[in-house]
């Protein structure tokens, strides 16, 4: 149609809305390595294991670098779904304020059908796979 303008896709939740979440927001703020590793399992596509991802981050966290490696999967799931810099750059708001980062990563998940607590199944409402021995 002509001069019909198509709405840029908006994140689900604002990224100071980790209240509306209370079980995801105590788990990001006591242990973020198991938020960021749900996220990065279904990120990545199931590619990588949730437990590996955590451990990653957890590691980073020592020295203080962890920032930086969700600071890569914000951006990854970003481009995936095509959703804005916002409030700012992927840098600065995982910089800042990564578990804030992460709830809202985790809620947008959630919102497009997936869930970050069993991990990677496949794309939401696709139907389950049948192993090759079966046939209908």
């Amino acid at each position: 149609m002509i001069g019909r303008h198509s709405t840029p896709p908006k994140w689900s939740a604002e990224f100071c809305a980790c209240g509306e979440q209370p079980v995801t927001c105590f788990v990001t703020c006591c242990l973020p390595c198991i938020t960021f590793g749900q996220i990065a399992e279904i990120v990545d596509e199931g590619r990588s294991s949730c437990v590996g991802q955590g451990c990653v981050y957890g590691l980073l966290m020592v020295v203080a670098c962890n920032w930086v490696y969700s600071c890569l999967y914000r951006e990854k799931l970003r481009a995936k779904f095509g959703l804005p810099a916002e409030p700012c750059c992927d840098c600065c708001v995982t910089c800042c304020c990564d578990p804030c980062a992460l709830c809202q990563e985790h809620a947008e998940l959630k919102a497009r059908g997936f869930d970050p607590s069993k991990g990677w199944i496949g794309p939401p409402n696709a139907p389950p796979q049948m192993p090759p021995s079966m046939s209908r």
